[in-house]
């Protein structure tokens, strides 16, 4: 192929991909949903106007180590750290019950002759792509609702945060267990010094980004220097480890995430992504999938994959929530706000396949689980809300006014004329503002073109 067929491809990819994502936002759908269908549209499944390369696959692969990058440095140890315990619990259950209901299930639709058969591996990297989750669909309800700071906002967005931690390390497992060569023993222990020596580069890494950050203050030179490391992290756990390159990537994002320009990385790191590195990933998924192999079996196995994997995330979390005293209206809050699934489980898919744990065709089910979840998550979480509220202002004494709904653990003055919250009024105002898409942080560009118009001298 020629090199300037590559600039046609991307030039589709780009256009289409962008076109499908606002018409996707425009049914309050993700935006990535509508870049994966144009990627579908014009891959070889239905108009066959572009073709999967491998320059398009490696640039993919970079599109996701961006977006792990951006979510290692907007992750929010101290938030973490204050919760604790609690939302550590959810986690764990959100993700061991989704692993062990989709290793289950996929199990019991294909058999499976026995756990040292490669069909079990893909049983539980089916399990794997169920553990991930994705609440940036939630966030946005709880803002709207005015809930996003109480007691079960939190812990969900805590407990989120932990789940996609918790889910990498598992898909490290179980992308290691691929090689029948391998040992369990071999895996944790290469696991285990991957950390190790995480802890020890990050120590220093973020002392000295922490001194040159406070020497150079919003300079280009601090995200130029955070993208090196992490590429850098994301090679030497694939190359030295045998650990998966998105956990390098996340791990490098988490060390930054701390220092005072961690924002003004993530923006950098938004930009590239937004406008081309993102849509040529989700594209890609959409090339990927051959919906020519599509047939009945497939179709009943993605409407048990998805039932599956939403029902385990309520089951699990859930309980958990219960037995750590939340009220079973609060708990199946927390089951239901931890259902979303997006980005992450694109990315698990992703990985999966290029290691040969999945078939293409498999991406339509995992594409079904997120449009469902999608539009099912507000829709419940409204409705949970709404009869909480109801039940409050006829509850005894109510006398018209609320002043406090301190049983979800959050101070929610109640309008007497209305019955809406002020804080709910604010956060559906800034909820207008904001973008609906899966990772809207990346839609906004605020100044980053004006205010750094000042390069450093070295550059």
């Amino acid at each position: 192929m020629e090199a300037y067929e590559v600039f046609r491809s991307l030039a589709i990819i780009i256009i289409s991909a962008k076109i499908c994502g606002l018409l996707a936002s425009k049914v309050k759908i993700p935006q990535v949903v509508g870049e994966i269908i144009a990627g579908l549209i014009i891959g070889p499944s239905l108009l066959g106007w572009v073709d999967n390369t491998d320059f398009l696959s490696q640039m993919a692969e970079i599109g996701v180590i961006l977006l792990m990058f951006s979510a290692g440095l907007e992750t929010d140890l101290k938030e973490l750290l204050k919760t604790g315990p609690i939302a550590l619990l959810i986690a764990c259950a959100g993700v061991f019950v989704p692993l062990a209901g989709g290793t289950l299930f996929y199990s019991i639709f294909y058999g499976v002759d026995s756990i040292h058969s490669s069909q079990f591996i893909e049983a539980v990297f089916i399990g794997t792509i169920m553990t991930a989750t994705s609440v940036s669909i939630t966030v946005q309800t709880l803002k709207e609702l005015g809930y996003l700071k109480s007691r079960v906002g939190t812990t969900v967005m805590a407990a989120a945060i932990i789940d996609d931690v918790i889910g990498i390390i598992v898909l490290t497992f179980v992308i290691s267990l691929r090689s029948a060569s391998v040992s369990l023993t071999t895996v944790c222990l290469q696991t285990v010094l991957f950390f190790v020596f995480a802890v020890g580069v990050g120590f220093v890494c973020f002392h000295i980004f922490k001194w040159y950050d406070k020497k150079y203050p919003h300079t280009r030179r601090i995200p130029i220097a955070g993208l090196a490391l992490c590429f850098a992290m994301a090679y030497l756990a694939e190359k030295y480890f045998g650990i998966a390159d998105i956990t390098g990537a996340y791990v490098a994002g988490i060390i930054l995430c701390s220092i005072q320009d961690s924002d003004y990385i993530a923006r950098k790191m938004d930009i590239n992504s937004y406008m081309l590195f993102g849509p040529i990933f989700f594209a890609s998924i959409g090339l990927k999938t051959d919906i020519r192999d599509f047939s009945v079996s497939i179709l009943w196995f993605s409407i048990g994959f998805t039932l599956v994997a939403l029902l385990c995330k309520i089951i699990g979390c859930g309980l958990m929530a219960k037995a750590l005293k939340f009220s079973w209206g609060d708990s199946l809050k927390v089951g239901v706000g931890m259902m979303t699934r997006g980005e992450v489980a694109l990315i698990v898919s992703q990985k999966g396949l290029s290691v040969g744990l999945i078939s293409p065709v498999y991406f339509s089910s995992v594409i079904l689980l997120i449009l469902v979840s999608s539009v099912s998550t507000p829709i419940v979480l409204k409705a949970l809300f709404s009869k909480d509220k109801k039940a409050a202002l006829n509850g005894p004494g109510s006398g018209g006014s609320l002043s406090s709904y301190s049983d979800h653990g959050t101070d929610v003055s109640f309008d007497s004329e209305y019955g809406e919250s002020e804080d709910s009024a604010q956060a559906q105002s800034e909820a207008a503002n904001a973008d609906a898409g899966d990772y809207s942080s990346m839609a906004s560009f605020d100044s980053d073109f004006g205010t750094d118009a000042t390069l450093d001298s070295d550059l």
